[in-house]
């Protein structure tokens, strides 16, 4: 809709920017209220301050969440039923245990390190990192060493995938808000994504590993057994890695099944993003002519490619060759509907962050903000990373940093006439600020803390400095690639 012109200027609309920044911050951190709650009452209370027509005001709220929703929910929602259904039947297992063997021993931590970038594809970090835990702990037992030579790898590989690429909620929202082809973010996420895992994780890894001797702990005991931070879902058994037909738990009911072959899982990994590929390449080609742009071929094979057309793909793949033989349709609705109750808080968070955004806009604090650093000279990638490190810092989550920041910058990278890879690097940038400086607010430092027994020291020398090295690294590859790309 027409959005109303601003009717404050810029120092007041600037000032009111600041403010929406540190009440938002307070209600989060201190009062503790939910950041899905504490978003939708600031974005009430910043169109109420920058004057924007009471009339229009719940328009503007509705409008800037439901766009949001419109493709986040969707991404997400496919992905975490994509995820589950991997998670159940062993996947995680069957990837890791092969990967070692094919790897061997000395490669051990790396072999860890790309099960786990694959497997982050479609599952958050806090369940994939605790899916994995066991046969990180295992391996270390059986090849020795610091456990932050196996543990520190697939950490990284599943905080790289969380914050660089979709289907995750926080590329997925920030990448609405400044209107990026999600496609286009998937690769950017991914060209950015490896090398800073394998510099950040991986060598990072083999450097504090010989310094600090971490012994294996006993979380688990004997068995495999929820951690603390578990929730409902997160384990698919109490197994130990085996072999491609190992048996593992099932969730809904008390019969075993065999786990999917190697094959099978690094094909439901895969297709997705081959899809996605699929639909990039095509656009490229179309755009330089080497294909006719308005072809139905052409058009056909692109839908397949689109991001939501190509996880519904995959799910539908996933659901014929995880369950058949494996669990009744009645089992597999159970394992697909309770996927999606511990990702709702996390869309309801994604869509306000988009409510804020729209207010953002439509109040011309954007456009102030945009103003702003065009008289710094500020490059406006520099400025997302500075924006979303300091929101990062000032109140630990990840999500929070990157929709705040997206919703800020939007307007400036709107007018800046940046192409569509610029964009997707905006939203890298966004996410290596809000992952660096992970420290005692942030719910990660606890959850790595504790399952690797390490204490607040150790913690902060070993993970922060980790995910400090993501965000920087990550930052630094796509402002590079800004100016030569």
């Amino acid at each position: 809709m027409d959005q109303p012109a601003p009717t404050l200027g810029t120092a007041p609309l600037l000032l009111i920017a600041v403010g929406a920044v540190a009440v938002l911050l307070v209600l989060i951190m201190w009062l503790r209220l939910h950041a899905f709650v504490a978003l939708v009452l600031v974005s009430v209370l910043t169109g109420v301050a920058t004057g924007l027509p009471v009339s229009e005001l719940l328009d503007t709220l509705l409008d800037g969440f439901g766009s949001t929703l419109a493709e986040v929910a969707l991404l997400v929602g496919l992905g975490a039923m994509l995820g589950k259904l991997l998670e159940v039947t062993g996947g995680a297992q069957v990837l890791a245990d092969t990967l070692v063997r094919r790897f061997g021993e000395r490669r051990a931590p790396l072999a860890l390190g790309i099960a786990a970038l694959l497997f982050g594809f479609p599952i958050f970090f806090d369940a994939a990192f605790v899916i994995l835990l066991p046969i990180i702990f295992t391996v270390a037992r059986r090849f020795g060493g610091s456990l932050l030579l196996y543990a520190l790898p697939a950490a990284g590989g599943f905080a790289v995938m969380h914050a660089f690429v979709p289907p995750h909620p926080g590329p997925v929202g920030a990448g609405n808000l400044l209107g990026a082809d999600i496609g286009l973010l998937v690769v950017a996420g991914l060209v950015v994504g490896l090398p800073t895992w394998f510099i950040s994780s991986y060598l990072f890894s083999r450097w504090i590993g010989h310094r600090i001797d971490l012994a294996v702990p006993d979380v688990f005991g004997g068995g495999r057994q929820p951690g603390p931070e578990a929730r409902d879902g997160d384990e698919p058994g109490d197994e130990e890695p085996g072999d491609g037909g190992a048996t593992v738990a099932r969730t809904v009911t008390e019969t075993p099944v065999r786990a999917p072959a190697f094959g099978t899982v690094l094909t439901l990994l895969l297709l997705p993003l081959v899809l996605i590929l699929f639909n990039t390449g095509l656009n490229t080609l179309g755009t330089y002519g080497v294909v006719p742009e308005d072809a139905t071929w052409v058009a056909a094979l692109s839908l397949i490619g689109e991001t939501p057309i190509a996880l519904l793909i995959t799910l539908l793949v996933a659901i014929v060759v995880l369950a058949r033989e494996r669990f009744s349709r009645d089992e597999v609705e159970e394992l697909l509907n309770s996927s999606l109750g511990p990702i709702c808080a996390i869309i309801l968070i994604t869509g306000a962050g988009g409510m804020f955004g729209e207010v953002l806009q439509a109040s011309g604090i954007g456009t102030a903000l945009t103003a702003s650093l065009d008289a710094l000279g500020l490059p406006v990638i520099v400025a997302a990373f500075v924006i979303a490190l300091c929101l990062r810092v000032a109140q630990g989550s990840a999500t929070v940093a990157l929709l705040t920041t997206a919703a800020l910058v939007a307007p400036a990278v709107a007018t800046s006439g940046m192409s569509s890879f610029d964009v997707a690097l905006v939203v890298i940038a966004i996410a290596g600020g809000s992952t660096a400086l992970s420290h005692v607010n942030d719910s990660g430092f606890w959850l790595v803390g504790r399952f690797l027994g390490m204490d607040v020291a150790t913690t902060l020398r070993t993970w922060t400095v980790m995910e400090t090295l993501i965000g920087v690294v990550g930052f630094l590859i796509a402002a590079a690639l800004s100016l030569v790309v």
